[in-house]
């Protein structure tokens, strides 16, 4: 395994002391550390960790490589089940803090001068502790209140290292394990890579953010940050601050008088323009990057994961979309074979009636209506044929 051979061991050994020994195996670290064959759960009565727990402070051991996957994850309601999702959306707010001495030194560095004399005020308790970096509060010497984000010390050199450990990974899970094959995994941590790569790169952050702030220059519902160039680099990024309520704060926008409905259709609407007039989408907006204004305005942070959509695609999500409101399951099912990606040949006329047995459940029903409950007997209904390739996995969905 080379130089990095002590990073697979520290892997596996997190790995089985959260009792994740069968996904060590699978991965091939069984023989680097010595596991107990158990599957997830099998921990000892008294442990004190339900198993989405062990899993989530599993990720955090390992570093922001695998923080940031856990973040991804937690926007995923329809992947995971909501005690999961939930789990892991602790690591949007409460990963670690790096010490004030390791961060004082890169504003040094980066910005030429102790940070108390590059900005009138500056806070050295974070606001926020993320995977890459960490948000500071201070004001401009003009009076302006800003967020100063500053990449960790030696993450750079961390998440390279953690990059080219997954892809070995995924590499090997593909080979060993039958049932992942279909999702090319391998191509997913090249997805991840990509992207958490440009994440670590502030100055390409800081485009992005420009980017979406001219794309919404004439809503007037979207609030974007602003840049402050002069004191931002690789390493340091220092934007407007945005004050608000965050989006999942239900008593804290009544409190506010913040009509629910209003906020979900502009944030509907917010996406939509992203995907389908501008191609160019925030691609992690979870919770903690969207606050709610008193006017009722959205502000959106964070813009070091971005996604852009070529006209092919999009023109297909359009024609998903067109396809279920007019409950259409033949142009439906064109429309997604055309979208998707996969090596094996696809059943037609089964992903046709699964598709007319899902739309047919929830046809006419309000979201209110619909919640995880229902979740099993839609499966079951849309999982009747032979060929489905959850039902030859004996299951049918990660929520069931």
């Amino acid at each position: 395994m080379g130089a990095g051979s002590s990073r697979y061991r520290q892997i596996g050994a997190v790995l089985r002391r959260h009792g994740l020994g069968v996904l060590a195996g699978v991965l091939g670290l069984g023989g680097l550390v010595p596991f107990h064959r158990g599957a997830l759960g099998h921990a000892r009565q008294e442990d004190p960790y339900t198993n989405p727990e062990h899993v989530r402070v599993a990720l955090e051991e390992l570093g922001p490589t695998f923080v940031k996957l856990g973040q991804i994850l937690s926007t995923r309601h329809d992947l995971l089940p909501a005690a999961w999702v939930a789990e892991f959306a602790k690591l949007q707010d409460d990963v670690a803090a790096a010490p004030w001495e390791g961060i004082r030194d890169v504003l040094r560095e980066e910005l030429g001068a102790d940070p108390e004399h590059v900005f009138a005020q500056f806070d050295p308790v974070p606001l926020a502790a993320a995977s890459i970096g960490q948000a500071y509060a201070a004001t401009l010497h003009d009076g302006t209140e800003v967020v100063v984000k500053v990449r960790r010390p030696g993450v750079v050199a961390q998440v390279h290292e953690d990059l080219d450990i997954l892809r070995n990974l995924a590499d090997r899970a593909d080979r060993r394990w039958d049932a992942i094959r279909q999702y090319d995994l391998p191509g997913l941590v090249e997805e991840f890579s990509r992207t958490l790569r440009a994440e670590l790169d502030y100055l390409q952050e800081a485009r992005n953010a420009e980017r979406f702030a001219q794309e919404f220059a004439h809503a007037a519902r979207v609030r974007i940050p602003r840049v402050h160039g002069e004191t931002t680099t690789s390493r340091v990024l220092t934007l407007e601050r945005m004050s608000g309520v965050r989006i999942d704060d239900l008593e804290g926008l009544d409190a506010a008088g913040i009509d629910r409905v209003a906020l979900a259709r502009l944030g509907a609407d917010i996406v939509l323009t992203m995907v389908f007039d501008n191609r160019f989408f925030h691609a992690d907006p979870h919770p903690g990057n969207m606050f709610v204004q008193p006017d009722g305005a959205l502000a959106l942070i964070d813009f070091g994961m971005v996604g852009e959509l070529t006209e092919q695609t999009t023109d297909g999500l359009a024609g998903i979309v067109l396809a279920f409101t007019r409950d259409d399951p033949d142009t439906l099912t064109t429309a997604l074979i055309e979208l998707s990606r996969t090596a094996d040949v696809v059943d037609r006329a089964g992903l046709r009636q699964a598709i007319t047995a899902f739309t047919a459940r929830y046809r006419g029903r309000s979201l209110s209506e619909i919640s995880s409950q229902s979740c099993s007997s839609s499966c079951s209904a849309s999982c009747s044929s032979t060929s489905c390739t959850f039902r030859r996995r004996r299951r049918c969905c990660s929520k069931c």
